[in-house]
This record gives C-alpha cells, structure tokens and sequence, in this order.
C-alpha cells in the first residue's frame, strides 16, 4: 500500500514536469509566431529599456522615425532586434507601424508603445482570445500606471462619447475603441482592413482601425487577465514651445480627418474652422503681450486649419 502511494505521487510528479515541459515548448513555438512592433520618436533610452526587457524572447521590430543612430547601437548591445530600420524622414506613426507590420514575416503581430511595458504571460492571453474567438480582429490588454493603478484603455469611439474614463473590468469586454499603446491581430485581417490610415500623423489612426473594424461587423476584446503597464503622458519633445506646436496643430489635424466622415460632429467641425481669422488676430494679440506659448498655441491650430483647407481643395 505504502509502495503504491509512492507509485502514484511518482506519476504525478512526473505527468507535472511533462505538463510544464509541454507548455514551456508550447510558449517558445508560439514566441515565433509573434512579431512585436515598436515605432520610436525621440524616446528616453531607460523608458524604452524597461519595454524591451520584459519581450527578450519574442521576435521584434524596431521603425525609429527620429533617426536616432546612437538609440539604436544601445538597443542592438543589450537586445536581439529582427529588423531595425532608421527613418530619415518623420512620416507619423501610421506610417511606422504600417511599415512594420509589412516587414513583418509572422502571422501575428503586436503593436506595442516604447513605453508599454508587457510580459510573456499578457501577450499569451492576448493570443489565445483572438484565435478562440472566429469574429474577433483585435486584442487589447488592460492597462495600468506604474502605481498599479487602473488607466484608459479602451471604450467608445470619439464620435459615441467620451474616452477620458477607465473601464472597471471584472472581465473581458467588447469594446468600439483602443488605444494603439496594445494592439494583438493576426498580420493578413491588419492588411486585409487597410493598414492604418497614413493620412493620420499623430492621433486618430487607431480610433479610425477601430470603426473600420466595426464597420465590418467585427470585434474588439479588452482581456481582463493580460496586464500592461502604461506610461500615459510622458512627454518625448522637451523643448517646450515645439511640444505645444506638435500637440495642436498635429492633434486639430487628425481631429479634421476623422471626423470628415461623420455627419454627427460636422457642426463641431464647421466652427472650429471658423475660428481660422479668430486665431490670427490671437497671434498678433499674443505676440503684442510677449505671450510666446499662445502665439505657439494658436500658430499651430491657424495652420492645423490652412492645412486641411488645401487638403479638401485638392481632393
């Protein structure tokens, strides 16, 4: 009887590590079937550290649209990259990731921020509810802030409500909209739905994914039990007056392009264009009251709108 116990914990034991052993195999085969991409601009080497640490094992691609060499000796030192490619020119991050995803030669891929920090474990759960759900074309994680606190993720598109609030999960969810910090797809419903629209620079480009998704009669899912640690607002432009120029002008654009399609916000976009002589006589007004930020400020939205004029004249 003794003899037999010991027979049983023996086999248990054993069908254990074989258990473990299995998964472990099972991880490294899905690890090549993963691609993640990253597009940097001016990025903080540490931030980017942290990031890359916690994916060693998985396939990556690096797109730097700031041309930064000495970033990318640093990287390449500490960190096995698959292709790393060095923008001479800034085309906007839908045209980096766009320019990833193509470079890619998995069927999987992950559109990760550099300053999305994610584990194996996240990225596995993100795989196993996209292939286990026929109708699903995209996973997200839910994020948190380096204080584990819950942060934004995912919720309605721009034109359906707000976007500023977490959702508290106690599960997965359907989503319209996500950010594009943590986006798992397979590669052919990426290119099959159109890429990201490079007409996007900044902003927008992922909500714009999203409701072409939806368009499609398919579906989004934030995974409750894939974590990610997300450092919302930092900040990669330190010079001040440059900082504000890109957010205003950059974010205006891409509003006007989003929501050129939408009837339900054409009244909001025929007054912001409006304002277009409003805001050159608050550039001369700030430039009289030595107010350099607002001439930036208001500089930028001017030329936002300049911008998008021509835009619709030549299409």
């Amino acid at each position: 009887f003794i003899d037999l116990n010991i027979y049983q914990i023996f086999l248990i034991i054993i069908i254990i590590i074989l258990n473990d052993i299995k998964k472990i195999m099972n991880q490294n085969t899905l690890k090549n079937k993963i691609t993640i991409i990253i597009v940097l601009y001016r990025e903080d080497y540490q931030i980017l550290y942290q990031t890359l640490d916690k994916i060693r094992d998985f396939k990556k691609i690096i797109i730097d649209n700031s041309n930064n060499l000495e970033i990318k000796n640093k990287i390449e030192e500490n960190f096995e990259i698959e292709k790393y490619v060095l923008n001479k020119k800034n085309n906007g991050f839908s045209s980096g990731y766009n320019q990833g995803v193509k470079l890619s030669e998995t069927d999987f891929c992950l559109i990760l921020g550099p300053d999305c920090i994610i584990d194996t474990k996240s990225i596995i759960k993100l795989y196993e509810k996209l292939t286990l759900n026929e109708d699903c074309l995209l996973t997200t994680s839910t994020s948190y802030n380096e204080n584990n606190q819950l942060t934004y993720t995912a919720g309605l598109l721009p034109e359906n409500g707000e976007k500023d609030f977490p959702i508290k999960l106690e599960g997965d969810i359907c989503v319209e909209s996500t950010l594009g910090a943590c986006m798992f797809f397979k590669k052919k419903d990426f290119i099959e739905i159109g890429l990201f629209d490079e007409i996007f620079f900044i902003y927008f480009s992922d909500d714009d994914l999203c409701r072409k998704i939806k368009k499609r009669g398919k579906y989004i899912i934030q995974v409750f039990e894939s974590k990610c640690i997300h450092s919302h607002g930092i900040s990669k432009v330190k010079n001040i007056f440059e900082k504000i120029y890109l957010r205003e002008h950059y974010f205006l654009l891409d509003k006007f392009h989003y929501f050129r399609k939408s009837s339900k916000n054409r009244n909001m976009m025929n007054s912001i264009l409006d304002k277009k002589n409003n805001y050159l006589i608050k550039i001369f007004l700030s430039l009289f009251t030595m107010r350099f930020q607002k001439v930036v400020y208001y500089f930028a939205r001017y030329n936002a709108i300049l911008k998008y004029n021509n835009f619709l004249k030549k299409n």
